[in-house]
């Protein structure tokens, strides 16, 4: 079954030590464009966020947000640098001798000096950081896909619907085609007659037939009939038959331009106002399904 190229997935996932939570959301786009929104000490991750994306996506405009809450990373770790802070002390007494000046060396005043504490986070585990995340982002990614099953599915149902008016439209200007060279030929006895007979000019019945036999060879539609029927067949085949994880969405917008083609060719030489207007029709929902297609990968 087809999936549309729209939908949001969520996934969470936690190690004892920290808990991820993961966004997957998409809108329509040609291609496939992937970005990434994840804390700057964790886009170590990135491009392998971005491959598992990739085997539950191929097209679409695909924006995943990662949060990473830690008990443990997050914590900074204090480092006191005694060798900095005794010199400090010994400059500062140096200095009280040597200007004469009095006062306390206190405990804040050589805290506050650069380098005396420093303030480090510890090492990252980057693998044990990956395998949660990317535990997230496959829950995120399943459930994104789901959405777009269910979504693929209405799209589906409402395409082949459309097909089915395509097809008994065809179906009757199939029906219409063997007649049309009759009417011809009766349309242009009457012509003949209104014009000729005031006249007493007259047209032989040879002329007719070559005329209608000419008309008859210029308007025959039965290849772009047959064409346009299969068109749809193979329509509704991908849309019924196609593995979720196919995208047909290329493969869908060529199909429903050949289907235009064959409607178009179809109207300009049918020559006939009730063909004419069932092609119209059959346009009508063409580009019905072409604009639907826009929204399946």
């Amino acid at each position: 079954m087809i999936r549309s190229m729209t939908g949001f997935g969520r996934g969470d996932a936690a190690d004892g030590t920290r808990t991820v939570s993961a966004e997957i959301k998409s809108v329509n786009h040609r291609y496939g464009e992937f970005s990434v929104r994840i804390a700057r000490k964790y886009q170590f991750a990135e491009e392998a966020i971005k491959k598992t994306v990739r085997t539950a996506a191929s097209r679409g405009k695909i924006d995943i947000s990662i949060n990473v809450l830690s008990s443990a990373e997050d914590e900074s770790a204090v480092s006191i640098n005694l060798p900095a802070a005794r010199q400090y002390f010994k400059g500062l007494r140096e200095l009280q001798s040597a200007l004469d000046v009095s006062g306390d060396i206190t405990l804040e005043l050589l805290a506050g000096l650069p380098d005396v504490l420093k303030a480090a986070s510890p090492e990252l585990d980057e693998d044990a950081i990956l395998a949660v995340i990317l535990a997230a982002v496959t829950a995120a990614a399943a459930d994104f896909n789901a959405m777009r099953a269910q979504e693929g599915s209405k799209l589906a149902e409402d395409l082949i619907l459309r097909a089915d008016v395509i097809e008994n439209r065809l179906c009757e200007i199939e029906a219409r085609a063997p007649q049309l060279t009759a009417i011809y030929a009766e349309k242009l006895r009457e012509r003949i007659t209104e014009l000729l007979v005031p006249t007493g000019i007259e047209i032989s019945e040879d002329r007719i037939a070559a005329e209608t036999a000419l008309f008859a060879d210029k308007s025959n539609i039965t290849e772009e009939i047959v064409r346009l029927h299969s068109h749809l067949i193979q329509l509704r085949n991908i849309l019924k038959d196609t593995p979720a994880d196919v995208p047909v969405g290329k493969k869908l917008d060529f199909l429903v331009q050949e289907m235009n083609r064959e409607a178009n060719t179809i109207g300009s030489k049918a020559n006939d106002l009730k063909t004419t207007d069932f092609m119209l029709e059959m346009k009508s929902e063409i580009e019905k399904i072409r604009e639907q297609i826009q929204n399946i990968e």
